[in-house]
């Protein structure tokens, strides 16, 4: 029997602080069939330092010069990657020892499923619990995630596993930045492609002031940053001529989302 191979991409940018800890997470995992690709997206503070201590075969550590950007660091990932899978991990999260298992188990046996997720636990910049994103772990099931996805994200982005195949076919797009994760399910679902979810929370993600989460989030009206990532994915979905049940539900919550984030900004909460 062949034993599937996974790649994980892993970007870093100004990451040294927790970054130990990620690859230390993917390195150790119980699944051992992995290629970490590193991609170093021009740190400036002693990232590189920490990457290069590892002598781990395993490891690709690529550079850009100079900073690229997420989307763009991602895709070279996936252009990269050679495993059978792509899994995503970013630099201050930690995988579960099982993560890499469970998916590889999940996505063999259920050859309709093109993405697997899990729900996730929040720590804080000290390791400690600091409490759970709910509609994350409410929503598991397959159906329930492609019915819910129209509305609102429900995927944590670093602990997705794909089939190598779709995500080098779809790549993530450069006209959505800070959502470049959601566009990417909405399209995948789109075309019909089911994205699960493992009823088990396999990463612990990091919560803190300097985190893509935290910094995306800080003073920002979520209603209309996810309408306008919907606006996006409907004009380029429009422009090839396609439309679908699920495309005009994605353009029914557009809406909603644009009508209740100039609400909340009328009313300043």
């Amino acid at each position: 029997m062949v034993v599937p191979k996974v790649s994980v991409i892993l970007p870093v940018y100004n990451g040294e602080r927790f970054l130990r800890e990620a690859i230390e997470s993917i390195l150790g995992q119980t699944f051992q069939n992995l290629e970490l690709i590193i991609i170093n997206d021009g740190s400036k503070d002693g990232s590189e330092k920490i990457i290069k201590a590892y002598s781990d075969p395993r490891i690709l550590y690529l550079v850009n010069q100079p900073n690229k950007g997420l989307i763009y660091t991602l895709n070279r990932g996936i252009e990269m990657a050679s495993g059978h899978f792509i899994a995503r991990m970013d630099a201050d999260d930690i995988a579960l020892p099982h993560r890499l298992e469970r998916q590889v188990e999940y996505l063999g046996q259920n050859p309709g499923v093109a993405v697997v997720a899990c729900p996730v636990q929040y720590i804080d910049e000290h390791g400690e619990f600091s409490g759970s994103w709910v509609l994350d772990h409410a929503i598991i099931d397959r159906n329930a995630i492609r019915n819910i996805l129209p509305s609102k994200n429900v995927i944590a982005h670093p602990t997705v596993m794909a089939r190598s195949e779709v995500m080098k076919a779809y790549l993530y797009a450069a006209y959505q930045p800070n959502t470049e994760d959601y566009d990417l399910w909405l399209r995948i679902a789109a075309n019909g492609l089911g994205i699960a979810k493992i009823q088990e929370v396999l990463l612990h993600y990091r919560i803190h002031s300097q985190s893509v989460t935290s910094t995306a989030l800080k003073g920002k009206n979520i209603f209309l940053k996810n309408a306008g990532c919907k606006w996006r994915f409907l004009k380029h979905q429009l422009a090839k001529g396609k439309i679908n049940g699920f495309i005009i539900k994605v353009a029914f919550y557009s809406l909603i989302d644009l009508l209740t984030g100039i609400w909340k900004s009328i009313v300043g909460k």
